[in-house]
C-alpha cells in the first residue's frame, strides 16, 4: 500500500467515531498492539528529543525501505507513533520525506492533542524525517 492509502484507511478507522474519549481508547489500543521495542534499542540515541513522556524510535535500512520500530513509556503517545510507524514503515526514504501527513490533521489529532503532546508529534515526523534523509543520502551516494 502507498503511504497514503494507508492514511486514507486510518482516516477512514477514525471517522467511525465521534466521540474523542473513542479515538483517545482506538489509539490506546493501537499502541497496546503494536510490538514491544527490543530492550537493546530502548538508547539515549533512540530517544526522541522534544517528547514529554519517553519514546525511543529505531530505524533500520532493509533492501532500500527503512523499517521503523518504537516505543513511549505513555499510553496515548504509544498510540500516536503506533500510527506514524503504521504509515511511514517500510517504505523508501525518498516517499517518506515527500509524504504529506494529512491524516494527522483529517483525524482532528492535532486540534485534541495538549500543546505538549503536538510538540512530541511534531518531533516524532521530524525525527522520522532525519532518517529518511540520512538513509537517502547513503542509498544515493
Amino acid at each position: 500500500m502507498t503511504i497514503n492509502e494507508i492514511q486514507d484507511e486510518i482516516i477512514e478507522e477514525f471517522g467511525g467515531f465521534d466521540d474523542w474519549m473513542d479515538k483517545y481508547q482506538l489509539l490506546i489500543d493501537l499502541g497496546n498492539e503494536q510490538e514491544s521495542l527490543d530492550d537493546k534499542y530502548k538508547t539515549e540515541q533512540n530517544l526522541i528529543d522534544g517528547c514529554q513522556s519517553r519514546v525511543w524510535l529505531q530505524a533500520d535500512l532493509v533492501d532500500g525501505k527503512i523499517h521503523f520500530s518504537a516505543e513511549s513509556d505513555a499510553l496515548i503517545v504509544k498510540g500516536i507513533v503506533a500510527l506514524l510507524i503504521r504509515v511511514l514503515s517500510d517504505h523508501t526514504p525518498q516517499e517518506i520525506l515527500d509524504a504529506d501527513l494529512y491524516f494527522i490533521e483529517e483525524i482532528g489529532l492535532k486540534e485534541h492533542l495538549s500543546p505538549t503532546r503536538s510538540n512530541g508529534l511534531l518531533a516524532m515526523v521530524k525525527q522520522i524525517k532525519m532518517y529518511a534523509l540520512a538513509y537517502n543520502g547513503k542509498s544515493n551516494s
